[in-house]
This record gives structure tokens, C-alpha cells and sequence, in this order.
């Protein structure tokens, strides 16, 4: 599985993206909110991915945010729910902003992802509400952090813990940490 590539940011258009790594360049789809997130082309770029095998391709899906790629995952396991699907509602804000709408039960506003009807939307709320911790996320908004912390918040929120477990979790983390290392420091401390 590819977790994660870092390269350079050869090109961008309407599929995606294209980041040059090691002599080979990566054809991977990102959501809108995370084209919007990516610095300009010939810059460095990080982006957690999720790799989707079928009998016909391999499509890696890639994202800026930890969080993002959590609820992007979570989305695949909704009945009626594929790549594009999931990638159009991840795209329609930031991680926390979906949590909160699928947390909150607003149909109009995951109905407003495009391939996504208003059956599918009331499906994903159903499903997702109470699972992976995305609706302690949208309970949990008020504590909002920015940043790689902020990022590490949402990603560990979204795994399913508390968000008082997880400002805890965090608290003693060193301030120089990448999103990345704070995940890793978060779960270490929580016991996973």
C-alpha cells in the first residue's frame, strides 16, 4: 500500500496531479480542497495517499491532510459510495467542515458533491454519523487547532477517540512535529 508520496509538482489539471519522484512521475487524484491547498508547480509536496485497485486500473488518490484521507476512506465503505464519489464530497471543504456536516445530519450540504444525490447523502450520514469518530469531530469543533496540530487533531479525532483524549494525547507533543509525527506521537499515547 502507498501511504504517501513526496516529489515534486509536475503538473495539474482537471484528473489531478502529477508529482516527480525518483526519476518516474505519479499521476494522483485530488479532491478540490486539496488542489486549492497545493503549492505552485515545480514546488515540493507531500500528499497521504490511498491507492483504489480494480481489474482495470490502479488509481492513487492523494490528499494534503491526514484527516482528509481518514474520511475519504470512511466514505469508501459507504454502500453506493466509490472513489469519485468520495473524493467529490471530501472536496467540498475542509476535513473538519464534512465531519461536522455528516456529524450534524446535513444532507444539502453533502448533496451539494457532484454524483451525489440526495438518497446517497442521507445514506452516508447513516452510515458514518456514529462511525471512525466523525461525529465526536463535529461534537468536538469547538476546540479547533490549526496547522500540522490541527491536522493531527482531526486525523486522530476521525480514528475514533476523543477530542478531550486527543488534546491531551497532544499536549505534551514536541511544537516542531509535522502533522505526520504528532499522528504517530497521538496514538502511541492513546495505546494503539
Amino acid at each position: 500500500m502507498i501511504r504517501f508520496v513526496r516529489g515534486h509538482l509536475v503538473a495539474a489539471d482537471a484528473d489531478g496531479v502529477v508529482v516527480g519522484m525518483g526519476g518516474m512521475g505519479f499521476g494522483v487524484r485530488v479532491s478540490d480542497s486539496t488542489r486549492a491547498d497545493l503549492p505552485g508547480i515545480g514546488s515540493e509536496v507531500v500528499l497521504h495517499t490511498h491507492l483504489v485497485v480494480r481489474e482495470d486500473a490502479l488509481d492513487l488518490y492523494g490528499f494534503c491532510d491526514e484527516a482528509e484521507r481518514v474520511i475519504f476512506e470512511a466514505l469508501l465503505g459507504v454502500n453506493g459510495v466509490g472513489p469519485r464519489s468520495a473524493l467529490a464530497i471530501c472536496g467540498l471543504g475542509t476535513p473538519q467542515a464534512v465531519a461536522i456536516a455528516i456529524g450534524g445530519g446535513d444532507v444539502a450540504y453533502i448533496s451539494k458533491a457532484a454524483g451525489v444525490g440526495r438518497k446517497t447523502a442521507e445514506r452516508v450520514i447513516l452510515e458514518l454519523r456514529d462511525k471512525v469518530g466523525i461525529g465526536a469531530a463535529a461534537a468536538g469543533g469547538g476546540a479547533i487547532a490549526t496547522g500540522a496540530r490541527g491536522g493531527a487533531r482531526e486525523g486522530l479525532v476521525a480514528l475514533g477517540f476523543a477530542p478531550d483524549q486527543v488534546d491531551a494525547a497532544l499536549a505534551g507533543a514536541d511544537a516542531d512535529l509535522d502533522e505526520e509525527a504528532l499522528i504517530r506521537h497521538g496514538l502511541a499515547v492513546l495505546g494503539r
